[in-house]
Protein backbone atom coordinates (compact mmCIF):
# COMPACT_ATOMS: atom_id res chain seq x y z
CA UNK A 1 0.00 0.00 0.00
CA UNK A 2 2.04 3.18 -1.26
CA UNK A 3 2.59 5.60 2.20
CA UNK A 4 -0.21 8.06 3.15
CA UNK A 5 0.98 11.29 3.46
CA UNK A 6 -1.39 13.10 5.10
CA UNK A 7 -2.58 10.11 7.43
CA UNK A 8 1.19 9.05 8.17
CA UNK A 9 3.12 12.38 9.02
CA UNK A 10 2.40 13.43 12.58
CA UNK A 11 0.61 10.70 14.06
CA UNK A 12 1.14 9.40 17.01
CA UNK A 13 0.81 5.56 18.47
CA UNK A 14 -0.57 4.92 21.34
CA UNK A 15 1.49 4.98 24.32
CA UNK A 16 3.33 1.30 25.25
CA UNK A 17 4.18 0.29 28.72
CA UNK A 18 7.26 -1.70 29.66
CA UNK A 19 9.33 -2.92 32.58
CA UNK A 20 12.85 -4.00 32.43
CA UNK A 21 15.27 -5.69 35.23
CA UNK A 22 18.93 -5.97 35.47
CA UNK A 23 18.69 -9.36 34.20
CA UNK A 24 17.19 -7.80 30.75
CA UNK A 25 19.95 -5.31 30.88
CA UNK A 26 22.95 -7.95 31.33
CA UNK A 27 21.46 -9.71 28.22
CA UNK A 28 21.59 -6.62 26.54
CA UNK A 29 25.23 -6.43 27.08
CA UNK A 30 25.87 -9.63 26.56
CA UNK A 31 24.26 -9.43 23.03
CA UNK A 32 26.85 -6.13 22.28
CA UNK A 33 30.34 -8.96 23.15
CA UNK A 34 30.23 -7.74 26.95
CA UNK A 35 32.46 -10.27 28.87
CA UNK A 36 35.13 -10.98 26.12
CA UNK A 37 37.48 -10.77 28.65
CA UNK A 38 35.40 -12.21 32.20
CA UNK A 39 38.52 -10.60 34.11
CA UNK A 40 38.44 -7.54 33.44
CA UNK A 41 36.52 -5.17 35.72
CA UNK A 42 35.40 -2.14 33.70
CA UNK A 43 33.50 -5.52 31.60
CA UNK A 44 31.84 -6.54 34.75
CA UNK A 45 30.45 -3.55 35.44
CA UNK A 46 27.87 -4.56 33.03
CA UNK A 47 27.19 -8.04 33.80
CA UNK A 48 27.08 -7.67 37.47
CA UNK A 49 23.81 -9.18 39.42
CA UNK A 50 21.50 -6.48 40.45
CA UNK A 51 23.10 -3.36 39.55
CA UNK A 52 24.81 -3.28 36.34
CA UNK A 53 26.01 -0.02 34.83
CA UNK A 54 23.27 0.56 31.46
CA UNK A 55 24.63 1.76 28.06
CA UNK A 56 21.95 4.45 27.02
CA UNK A 57 21.90 2.89 23.68
CA UNK A 58 19.41 0.35 26.16
CA UNK A 59 17.23 2.87 25.19
CA UNK A 60 16.78 1.98 21.74
CA UNK A 61 15.56 -1.42 21.93
CA UNK A 62 13.83 -1.45 25.82
CA UNK A 63 10.10 -1.01 25.15
CA UNK A 64 10.42 -3.97 22.63
CA UNK A 65 12.79 -5.77 24.54
CA UNK A 66 10.43 -9.02 25.01
CA UNK A 67 9.24 -8.99 21.83
CA UNK A 68 8.88 -12.90 20.15
CA UNK A 69 7.31 -12.37 17.19
CA UNK A 70 9.23 -10.22 14.09
CA UNK A 71 8.01 -6.76 14.04
CA UNK A 72 5.57 -4.96 11.58
CA UNK A 73 5.83 -1.93 9.89
CA UNK A 74 2.29 -1.06 10.06
CA UNK A 75 0.96 2.33 11.29
CA UNK A 76 -1.30 4.81 10.46
CA UNK A 77 -0.93 5.83 6.76
CA UNK A 78 2.07 2.78 6.59
CA UNK A 79 2.21 -0.46 5.82
CA UNK A 80 5.54 -1.79 4.20
CA UNK A 81 6.78 -5.69 3.85
CA UNK A 82 9.28 -6.35 6.46
CA UNK A 83 11.61 -7.68 3.44
CA UNK A 84 11.51 -4.24 2.00
CA UNK A 85 12.88 -2.46 5.37
CA UNK A 86 16.02 -1.57 6.32
CA UNK A 87 17.54 0.94 9.36
CA UNK A 88 18.82 4.10 8.24
CA UNK A 89 19.74 5.45 11.62
CA UNK A 90 19.32 5.61 15.10
CA UNK A 91 19.94 8.10 18.14
CA UNK A 92 19.82 8.67 22.04
CA UNK A 93 19.56 11.35 24.39
CA UNK A 94 19.61 10.51 28.15
CA UNK A 95 19.30 13.53 30.72
CA UNK A 96 21.09 11.26 33.41
CA UNK A 97 22.14 7.12 33.36
CA UNK A 98 19.09 4.77 32.86
CA UNK A 99 17.95 2.76 35.64
CA UNK A 100 19.02 -0.48 36.00
CA UNK A 101 15.39 -2.20 36.49
CA UNK A 102 12.46 0.25 35.88
CA UNK A 103 8.80 0.80 34.70
CA UNK A 104 8.40 3.68 31.78
CA UNK A 105 5.96 4.49 29.08
CA UNK A 106 7.21 5.08 25.37
CA UNK A 107 5.20 7.54 23.15
CA UNK A 108 6.56 7.65 19.20
CA UNK A 109 5.66 10.35 16.44
CA UNK A 110 6.24 9.97 12.88
CA UNK A 111 8.56 13.38 12.42
CA UNK A 112 9.73 13.39 9.08
CA UNK A 113 8.80 11.48 5.84
CA UNK A 114 10.80 11.88 3.16
CA UNK A 115 9.96 10.48 -0.55
CA UNK A 116 13.73 8.88 -2.61
CA UNK A 117 12.09 8.35 -5.99
CA UNK A 118 12.04 4.44 -5.80
CA UNK A 119 12.46 4.21 -1.74
CA UNK A 120 11.10 6.11 1.43
CA UNK A 121 12.74 7.19 4.47
CA UNK A 122 10.46 7.27 7.59
CA UNK A 123 11.77 9.19 10.48
CA UNK A 124 10.23 8.87 14.06
CA UNK A 125 10.74 10.21 17.59
CA UNK A 126 9.69 8.57 20.86
CA UNK A 127 9.78 10.14 24.20
CA UNK A 128 10.36 7.57 27.41
CA UNK A 129 8.82 8.63 30.88
CA UNK A 130 8.55 7.38 33.66
CA UNK A 131 5.33 6.96 36.05
CA UNK A 132 6.24 10.53 37.21
CA UNK A 133 6.08 11.39 34.42
CA UNK A 134 10.19 12.46 34.51
CA UNK A 135 11.92 11.62 30.82
CA UNK A 136 13.83 9.09 31.18
CA UNK A 137 15.94 9.28 27.61
CA UNK A 138 14.63 10.21 24.16
CA UNK A 139 15.44 8.03 21.26
CA UNK A 140 15.37 9.45 17.04
CA UNK A 141 15.07 6.72 14.54
CA UNK A 142 14.68 6.61 11.15
CA UNK A 143 14.03 3.56 8.48
CA UNK A 144 14.79 2.67 4.78
CA UNK A 145 11.85 1.27 2.77
CA UNK A 146 12.82 0.18 -0.63
CA UNK A 147 10.09 0.42 -3.08
CA UNK A 148 8.20 2.70 -1.35
CA UNK A 149 8.60 5.70 -2.88
CA UNK A 150 7.11 7.82 -5.61
CA UNK A 151 4.32 8.72 -3.20
CA UNK A 152 5.18 12.76 -3.94
CA UNK A 153 6.94 13.67 -1.39
CA UNK A 154 9.52 16.23 -0.78
CA UNK A 155 12.87 14.23 -1.63
CA UNK A 156 14.60 15.80 1.82
CA UNK A 157 18.36 17.22 2.73
CA UNK A 158 20.99 14.64 2.28
CA UNK A 159 22.56 12.61 5.62
CA UNK A 160 25.74 12.34 4.08
CA UNK A 161 28.78 12.41 6.57
CA UNK A 162 32.60 13.94 5.42
CA UNK A 163 35.02 12.37 8.42
CA UNK A 164 38.03 14.82 8.69
CA UNK A 165 40.81 14.85 6.48
CA UNK A 166 43.24 13.71 9.21
CA UNK A 167 44.17 10.49 10.39
CA UNK A 168 41.54 8.88 12.72
CA UNK A 169 42.66 10.12 16.69
CA UNK A 170 41.76 6.86 17.53
CA UNK A 171 41.29 2.97 15.90
CA UNK A 172 39.47 0.60 17.87
CA UNK A 173 39.29 -3.00 16.99
CA UNK A 174 36.16 -4.88 17.65
CA UNK A 175 35.43 -8.53 16.63
CA UNK A 176 32.13 -10.02 16.36
CA UNK A 177 31.14 -13.57 17.02
CA UNK A 178 29.60 -15.61 14.43
CA UNK A 179 26.70 -16.41 16.62
CA UNK A 180 26.70 -12.41 17.66
CA UNK A 181 22.81 -12.07 15.48
CA UNK A 182 21.83 -15.67 17.21
CA UNK A 183 22.78 -13.98 21.09
CA UNK A 184 21.35 -10.56 19.90
CA UNK A 185 18.07 -11.55 18.64
CA UNK A 186 17.08 -12.54 22.12
CA UNK A 187 16.58 -8.91 22.63
CA UNK A 188 13.43 -8.31 20.89
CA UNK A 189 14.53 -8.15 17.23
CA UNK A 190 13.17 -11.24 15.68
CA UNK A 191 14.02 -9.89 11.91
CA UNK A 192 14.31 -13.50 10.53
CA UNK A 193 17.00 -11.73 7.78
CA UNK A 194 19.45 -11.91 10.82
CA UNK A 195 18.49 -16.10 11.44
CA UNK A 196 16.93 -17.11 8.62
CA UNK A 197 19.37 -18.04 6.03
CA UNK A 198 16.64 -18.41 3.07
CA UNK A 199 14.66 -15.04 4.42
CA UNK A 200 18.36 -13.70 4.12
CA UNK A 201 19.06 -14.87 0.37
CA UNK A 202 15.15 -13.52 -0.58
CA UNK A 203 16.10 -10.55 0.98
CA UNK A 204 19.68 -10.12 -1.88
CA UNK A 205 22.10 -11.22 1.24
CA UNK A 206 24.27 -14.55 0.81
CA UNK A 207 23.84 -15.44 4.61
CA UNK A 208 21.57 -13.37 7.65
CA UNK A 209 23.65 -10.32 8.88
CA UNK A 210 23.74 -8.72 11.90
CA UNK A 211 20.85 -6.11 13.11
CA UNK A 212 22.33 -2.98 12.54
CA UNK A 213 21.35 -1.92 16.40
CA UNK A 214 23.74 -4.62 17.27
CA UNK A 215 26.81 -2.83 15.29
CA UNK A 216 25.23 0.52 17.09
CA UNK A 217 25.67 -0.39 20.66
CA UNK A 218 29.11 -1.97 19.34
CA UNK A 219 29.93 1.39 18.24
CA UNK A 220 28.78 3.21 21.45
CA UNK A 221 30.65 0.49 23.46
CA UNK A 222 33.91 1.28 22.30
CA UNK A 223 33.87 4.53 22.67
CA UNK A 224 33.02 4.53 26.36
CA UNK A 225 35.11 1.76 26.92
CA UNK A 226 38.21 3.29 25.32
CA UNK A 227 37.87 7.02 25.56
CA UNK A 228 35.58 7.43 28.80
CA UNK A 229 37.22 4.66 31.20
CA UNK A 230 34.25 2.53 30.72
CA UNK A 231 31.72 4.61 32.37
CA UNK A 232 28.01 4.92 30.95
CA UNK A 233 27.51 8.36 33.02
CA UNK A 234 29.61 10.43 30.78
CA UNK A 235 27.45 9.77 27.66
CA UNK A 236 24.77 12.33 26.99
CA UNK A 237 23.92 11.42 23.68
CA UNK A 238 24.51 8.58 21.08
CA UNK A 239 23.26 8.42 17.46
CA UNK A 240 24.90 6.86 14.03
CA UNK A 241 23.68 6.20 10.29
CA UNK A 242 23.52 2.34 9.12
CA UNK A 243 25.68 2.82 5.91
CA UNK A 244 26.65 -1.50 4.98
CA UNK A 245 26.04 -4.34 6.79
CA UNK A 246 28.00 -6.61 8.97
CA UNK A 247 28.31 -10.36 8.95
CA UNK A 248 28.48 -12.05 12.09
CA UNK A 249 31.95 -13.01 12.60
CA UNK A 250 33.83 -10.69 11.14
CA UNK A 251 36.51 -8.18 13.22
CA UNK A 252 35.20 -4.22 12.85
CA UNK A 253 37.28 -1.55 13.19
CA UNK A 254 36.31 2.17 14.69
CA UNK A 255 38.07 5.21 13.35
CA UNK A 256 37.27 8.50 16.35
CA UNK A 257 37.96 12.06 15.87
CA UNK A 258 37.48 14.44 18.75
CA UNK A 259 36.16 17.52 17.30
CA UNK A 260 34.79 20.03 19.47
CA UNK A 261 34.64 17.69 22.31
CA UNK A 262 32.60 15.23 20.80
CA UNK A 263 33.27 11.70 19.61
CA UNK A 264 32.72 11.22 15.72
CA UNK A 265 33.44 8.97 13.13
CA UNK A 266 33.06 5.87 11.07
CA UNK A 267 32.76 1.80 11.76
CA UNK A 268 34.76 -0.49 8.94
CA UNK A 269 34.96 -3.87 7.87
CA UNK A 270 38.65 -4.18 7.11
CA UNK A 271 38.51 -7.76 5.72
CA UNK A 272 35.96 -6.16 2.82
CA UNK A 273 38.34 -3.45 1.65
CA UNK A 274 37.17 -0.72 4.79
CA UNK A 275 33.67 -1.11 3.33
CA UNK A 276 32.17 1.61 5.89
CA UNK A 277 29.16 -0.11 8.13
CA UNK A 278 28.04 2.63 10.41
CA UNK A 279 28.78 6.45 9.45
CA UNK A 280 28.13 9.39 11.16
CA UNK A 281 28.73 7.95 14.26
CA UNK A 282 28.71 11.19 17.40
CA UNK A 283 28.44 10.32 20.80
CA UNK A 284 28.48 13.91 22.93
CA UNK A 285 29.98 13.42 26.08
CA UNK A 286 27.80 14.68 29.69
Amino acid sequence: MPIDLDKALGAELEPIEFSWTSSDIQLYHLGLGAGADPMDERELRYLVDGTPQVLPTFGNVAASFHMTEPPKVQFPGIDIELSKVLHASEAVSVPGPIPTSGTAKSVQRFTEIWDKGKAAVIVSETTVTDPSGKVLWTTKRSIFARGEGGFGGERGPSTSFEPPSRAPDFEISLPTLPQQALLYRLCGDRNPLHSDPTFAKAAGFDRPILHGLCTYGIGCKAIVDNLLDGDVSRVASYGARFAGVVFPGETLSANIWKEDGKFIGVLTAPSRDNTVVLSGVELVPA
